[in-house]
């Protein structure tokens, strides 16, 4: 048998914390100087050399520290250590972390976006409102003579009301059917993650997402190529999978940018939510790839999922 005599200070006098702890090492340690910690083991060489070559030096370093710090909840502290030993756990989080605070700021920068749209496209509409009610005053007659009447296809062209479309007796709400566009798997598993970036789909319910995804249609743009033009009517929505698209507005006669989508964004939607004309031009910066959506499906399956559940929580 090997004896290690180790002479520990008897006092604080004679000596520090550091010489106990150094005493202990030394008594922990000593032996294995004289004998290999292997020795007697039932493995293989290879898984031996292992031993001594990785995992002793790493027990060692651990097993000083404990005794060094003398934890209460050793288990918990050897945990701790390892974790900080690795580096992984701690990048990991950050990194985490880091994604999660892009992606909310993200989402927050859609909202606001949408929010400022909207508000600028109602006070519009609140000016047309207010002028074609003072019309309305000054010349109010019981029946407009026949002479002046435009034909039904210039009546066409009028602006509607900034509101949710009306249904009555003059104006049946119709069944609908959504159109179907075929998609491989891959095109469908993009185009659900491209739609949960955004939060006019993301709140969808299966069914009507699963709708959604094979009514949209995948469309290409060339880098230049004009989407959208400012004042015209629009029957489409445009979601951006891929590359950066720019909101043009002509301002005081200078066409100026007020506006950069990039993936996840959506575009072209005011005009099918508040029955508008196109507020902005919007043209490609580069090739993208984005998904169309129709003026009815938009109508019939999301607008109408959001009142629902808006009624829902207001009941």
């Amino acid at each position: 048998r090997l004896v290690c005599q180790v002479r520990v200070p008897r006092t604080p006098r004679e000596g520090s914390f550091a010489a106990w702890t150094a005493a202990g090492r030394a008594l922990v340690l000593a032996p294995l100087a004289k004998m290999s910690v292997v020795d007697g083991l039932p493995f293989a060489d290879d898984k031996k050399k292992y031993i001594l070559d990785t995992l002793d030096p790493i027990l060692e370093e651990m097993v000083s520290d404990v005794l060094t710090e003398v934890p209460p909840q050793p288990l918990d502290y050897m945990i701790s250590w390892l974790r900080k030993r690795s580096g992984l756990s701690s990048v990991h989080d950050q990194q985490s972390l880091q994604a999660r605070n892009k992606a909310l700021k993200q989402e927050l920068k859609q909202i606001k976006s949408s929010i400022a749209e909207v508000g600028n496209a109602i006070k519009a509409d609140d000016k047309g409102d207010e002028e074609e009610e003072e019309e309305d005053d000054d010349d109010e007659i019981d029946e407009i003579p026949e002479s002046i009447k435009k034909p039904e296809a210039q009546m066409g062209r009028f602006r509607r009301s900034v509101s949710a479309e009306a249904y009555g007796e003059w104006n049946q709400k119709k069944a609908f059917t959504p159109p179907t566009h075929p998609k491989s798997d891959d095109q469908k598993d993009r185009l659900e993650q491209t739609l949960l970036k955004s939060f006019m789909f993301s709140h969808l319910e299966k069914k009507d997402m699963e709708t959604i995804i094979m009514a949209m249609e995948e469309v290409t743009i060339k880098a230049e190529e004009k989407v959208i033009t400012e004042g015209d009517d629009g029957d489409f929505l445009f979601v951006i999978e891929t590359g950066s698209l720019e909101c043009i507005k002509e301002i005081e006669g200078t066409d100026k940018v007020v506006k950069t989508c990039d993936p996840g964004d959506v575009f072209g939607e005011l005009a099918l939510l508040y029955n508008c004309p196109r507020a902005a031009s919007v043209v490609a910066k580069g090739e993208c790839v984005c998904w169309k959506l129709d003026r009815e499906s938009f109508s019939h399956i999301v607008k109408d999922a959001s009142a629902a559940k808006r009624n829902k929580y207001e009941n």
